[in-house]
């Protein structure tokens, strides 16, 4: 089964849903919102808490702690759950299934895909994604503080368009701060890696088509999204 694509021909799309959205752009790996403050995602990976041992689990514990108490801006923890999509792997086991040979391979690879796909439709299969929301706004830069708290708490809309020249300064000024998390999370054994324009995009658009997401149904990003 391919994966099908659907074209994203704009990030601001005038539709009902977009009027909900506090987002009014994406570029250049960064999310603007209606009133103009940015907001940088990062993926973190993850660890196996239970596996370590109680001294390891301690040492994490404050070096996560310390993390927290070291951050002189407010940040969101975001974590995404939904049924893993496993049909391209499905999909290899059927084309397996029909170059078998043997006849009793043949039975169990069928019997296996039909096993694996039970799982999944029993929801007892999940996937885990880790994010970490960075804010920043222009007013800090100005020496005003005050700044949203959350990913959507943006406050009502501005009018007035960002500079270009306000958006590159806030945006060195976010990257900093996102360059200083992601040094944090390193101390907890932690990797945290931006993310760019286009996954930007389709992570708010498997966030709102999260059925088609799970079967690997993403949106095609045009080249001019790209930059």
């Amino acid at each position: 089964m391919k994966i099908r694509k659907l074209s994203v021909k704009s990030v601001n799309m005038e539709s009902a849903t977009q009027a909900f959205l506090e987002v009014q752009d994406i570029k250049e790996g960064i999310l603007l919102l209606k009133n103009n403050t940015l907001r940088g995602i990062m993926m973190v990976s993850s660890i196996n808490f239970a596996l370590k041992s109680e001294e390891e689990q301690t040492a994490t514990i404050y070096a996560f702690q310390s993390f927290l108490n070291s951050l002189d801006f407010f940040c969101q923890i975001v974590v995404q759950s939904r049924n893993i999509n496993i049909t391209p792997y499905l999909d290899g086991l059927k084309d397996l299934e029909e170059k078998q040979t043997n006849a009793l391979l043949r039975e169990q690879t069928a019997s296996y895909r039909e096993f694996i796909k039970g799982m999944v439709v029993g929801d007892t299969v999940m996937t885990k994604n880790f994010y970490i929301v960075i804010p920043y706004n222009l007013m800090e830069a100005l020496g005003v503080k005050g700044v949203g708290k959350t990913l959507f708490s943006g406050g009502q809309a501005n009018s007035q368009a960002m500079k270009d020249e306000d958006f590159q300064k806030c945006k060195t000024q976010l990257w900093q701060r996102m360059e200083y998390a992601a040094m944090g999370l390193r101390r907890c054994g932690l990797e945290a890696i931006p993310l760019t324009t286009p996954e930007l995009i389709e992570l708010f658009w498997s966030i709102h088509h999260p059925d088609q997401a799970e079967v690997g149904y993403y949106p095609e990003i045009l080249p001019e999204l790209l930059k």
